[in-house]
């Protein structure tokens, strides 16, 4: 199975659960059985026309799904995943 990494940030959404495994064939259907597992997350990583929200960058191995296919990038049973959200703050 594929496995999904969810960062510390998000994992109050996933009753801090690490890692999610997936038989989806791409990033979107794996995306999707994730949230379908913790809804809570689910306005965590998508807007409200249901696309991937713009500051969460997905990671297929060492590749932005950006420079890929984006959510139809294909995913094998020994790929990893990686969500990782836009951290912002601090002092200026």
């Amino acid at each position: 199975m594929a496995k999904i990494t969810i960062p510390t940030p998000l994992r109050k959404f996933t009753d801090q659960e690490k890692t999610f495994e997936s038989n989806a064939e791409n990033v979107d259907t794996a995306l999707r059985e994730l949230v379908e597992k913790h809804p809570k997350l689910k306005s965590q990583l998508f807007n409200d026309e249901d696309d991937l929200r713009s500051f969460i960058k997905v990671f297929v191995g060492d590749e932005d799904i950006k420079d890929l296919n984006e959510g139809e990038t294909a995913i094998k049973k020994e790929t990893t995943v990686s969500i990782v959200p836009a951290i912002a703050g601090g002092k200026s």
